[in-house]
């Protein structure tokens, strides 16, 4: 409300356009940007191999996990994309957080599965992985979180006492009075959502953003595909809410994270 959240700090020295914009626009699905981004991928294949040559298979570095590093990286570098607008003000994220899906099992009818992480600047590639596959073992293994606890409450109230309890939660947080207890573990609090549609075969696809929530960006990752040139390629789909930053700006962020993922000894 006085110019700090719990996940933040209000952006003050910004032009009058983009101060404005969240009014011009005031839902997030009003304002976003899709554009789709080719990645050479045979050094990162080349990169795992090398990586992965000692290690358990459980234990195995994949194109995910090196796509996830290359956001952090790159929102570390890149910091406005790490802003987010809430109550008509754009805010900057404490932290780079990413929430990725995961189906619990290969099983068309196993349900789909979120994680949230904070990613630290200085932690190392095998620090990152680890950090990412204890949560996601625990959550297949069957254990709930907080979110998880707080839907199943709400389901309990008939439809239009969720609908006033979800609209209750949008005010606060626009006044910025949300405690960060009931932050932190929500998936939507989150600096990028990255889902990974090439592990079950799929290409890539456009997400919309949720409006529940703070996340200003979407990344889809599609399926490994042999290109003319007998290199391969995937395509990363993005869904990108304009009212954090230009679209300058965005773009050579992407250029920085395509450069991560084909010189992946950077990671």
């Amino acid at each position: 409300m006085f110019g700090r959240r719990p996940d933040g700090e209000l952006v003050r020295d910004l032009p009058a356009v983009r101060r404005f914009m969240p009014f011009l626009s005031p839902r997030r699905n009003e304002s976003l940007v899709y554009f789709a981004q080719e990645v050479d991928v045979e050094p990162a294949l080349g990169f795992l191999e090398r990586v992965n040559r000692d290690r358990r298979a459980d234990r195995r570095v994949t194109l995910f996990h090196l796509l996830l590093r290359a956001i952090a990286r790159t929102l570390e570098e890149r910091p406005r994309l790490n802003r987010f607008v809430a109550g008509g003000r754009l805010w900057q994220r404490d932290g780079v957080y990413l929430t990725f899906s995961a189906k619990r099992s290969f099983d068309e009818d196993a349900p789909i599965l979120t994680v949230k992480r904070r990613f630290e600047p200085g932690e190392s590639l095998e620090e990152m992985v680890e950090g990412i596959l204890v949560p996601l073992r625990a959550r297949r293994a069957g254990r709930r979180d907080t979110a998880d606890a707080e839907v199943d409450m709400l389901l309990r109230l008939p439809p239009p006492l969720v609908r006033l309890a979800m609209g209750l939660v949008e005010l606060v947080d626009a006044f910025g009075l949300l405690p960060r207890r009931m932050i932190e573990p929500d998936p939507m609090y989150t600096s990028a959502f990255v889902a990974n549609l090439g592990s079950v075969g799929l290409d890539a696809g456009y997400h919309h953003l949720w409006e529940h929530g703070t996340c200003p960006l979407f990344c889809v990752m599609g399926r490994i595909r042999e290109g003319t040139d007998g290199r391969r390629r995937m395509t990363l789909k993005w869904t990108y809410d304009e009212r954090v930053e230009d679209g300058f700006y965005c773009a050579r962020a992407t250029e920085r994270l395509r450069e991560l993922l084909e010189k992946p000894e950077h990671l």
